[in-house]
């Protein structure tokens, strides 16, 4: 008789069972040191495309490969223990069908072992959420702006800013809810429909530049860190400043290999300790 070993990590009902009690916090991670940082204090760690932008220095999220995010996605869970870890799905690996994506995911979560995956897309998305939820696999849903539609959005521009565009995207949110999605990401989005989306749905909902109101939120560990360059997006805020404690210590060690004295003696083997 087998025996199962005890689950740490925060699963899927556990989030979302957050709804209407307590705050979703979330950030990415793409390597190992990062994601063993922030595991202590986060409730789900997301591996997320951005990785193209922030790990690659690509222009958009367009090129990541699958197996590329299966290894980031392997990094980030070997170094946890705590969150629940979700990856996304890379552009083109759930799109073409339903079956499509199944499998994709299936080699995403299997090879990796994260308990779930997020896709974007609206109403037409929801049906391959429900089929690879029914084969047990968890969806994280992402509506709004959607970084994988830069091309048809026009470029990284706040959606839902007129009643049409607002109703489309509550419609998006809804479909995947019942089509059995865990949680909503609602990105770019007026903040007003970020909340109505919130108070509409009965499943959590995970705000990046949409409304405090939301369930939780999100964000890149990189922009908080100060590591994202001179840039930061409006909807994120720097909590710290990564950038100098790194620069300041690559400046040290550069000064000290240029004078000599790094390495020492205690850094160097086969050299007797004296007292």
């Amino acid at each position: 008789m087998s025996v199962h070993s005890e689950i740490k990590r925060r699963s899927v009902p556990e989030l979302m069972a957050y709804k209407g009690n307590k705050k979703i916090v979330c950030l990415t991670a793409y390597s190992a040191p990062i994601a063993r940082l922030i595991d202590p204090a986060v409730d789900l760690i997301l591996v997320g495309d951005s990785t193209a932008m922030v790990g690659y220095g690509m222009r958009d999220t367009l090129s990541i490969t699958l197996q590329q995010m299966t290894d980031h996605g392997a990094a980030v869970v070997n170094a946890t223990q705590q969150a629940c870890v979700v990856i996304d799905m890379p552009f083109g690996s759930y799109q073409v069908s339903p079956q499509q994506a199944f499998e994709n995911a299936a080699f995403m979560l299997a090879h990796s072992g994260a308990t779930a995956v997020k896709i974007e897309g609206g109403v037409a998305l929801a049906e391959t959420t429900r089929f690879m939820v029914e084969r047990g696999i968890p969806v994280l849903a992402h509506v709004g702006l959607m970084p994988q539609y830069v091309n048809t959005m026009g470029g990284f521009k706040a959606q839902g800013m007129n009643e049409t565009a607002a109703e489309r995207i509550v419609a998006d949110a809804l479909a995947h809810q019942e089509a059995g999605a865990f949680a909503v990401v609602i990105e770019g989005v007026a903040e007003s429909l970020g909340r109505r989306i919130t108070e509409t749905l009965r499943i959590p909902t995970i705000g990046i530049g949409a409304s405090p109101a939301c369930d939780g939120q999100v964000l890149v560990t990189e922009d908080i860190l100060g590591l994202s360059g001179d840039r930061i997006p409006r909807f994120a805020k720097n909590f710290g400043d990564a950038a100098s404690v790194i620069r300041d210590a690559a400046q040290q060690y550069a000064h000290e290999v240029r004078d000599g004295s790094f390495p020492a003696m205690e850094h160097c083997f086969g050299v007797k300790k004296t007292k």
